[in-house]
């Protein structure tokens, strides 16, 4: 049985909510299928890939595992490949996350430790 889900947080809130592919000069929007993208799911995009950060850092600062993190990225990266490899619009919405400001510190997971602390003869054992 899966666990409850856990909201994830987000550092911004997008100010766009659509990206349309055009053909040519124009496409009528009869024309164009939607791949919708989660806020946490842009949020991942926006931490890896435009802010460099490190797997661990951006999961730290979304408040989820690495390998949770790990499945959100992947999750958007194929949206975002389906989207410019079939020309589909894509839509921001939806998700479970909390919007946090810059200076707000998001839940540690895992446990927030000394840095070293999980090597050598400390490995396995949680101050």
């Amino acid at each position: 049985m899966p666990g409850r889900k856990r909201c994830r947080c987000v550092g911004f809130q997008p100010p766009f909510l659509y990206f349309e592919p055009r053909k040519g000069d124009a496409m009528s929007r009869t024309d164009v299928w939607e791949s919708v993208l989660k806020v946490e799911e842009l949020e991942s995009i926006r931490l890896k890939d435009y802010l460099r950060l490190s797997q661990e850092e951006a999961a730290e600062r979304m408040g989820v595992s690495q390998p949770t993190f790990h499945r959100i990225l992947s999750e958007a990266r194929r949206k975002i490949a389906e989207a410019f490899i079939e020309g589909k619009a894509i839509r921001v919405e939806g998700g479970d996350y909390v919007v946090m400001r810059a200076k707000d510190e998001a839940p540690g997971f895992p446990p927030r430790v000394p840095p070293g602390w999980m090597r050598g003869r400390n490995r396995g054992r949680v101050p």
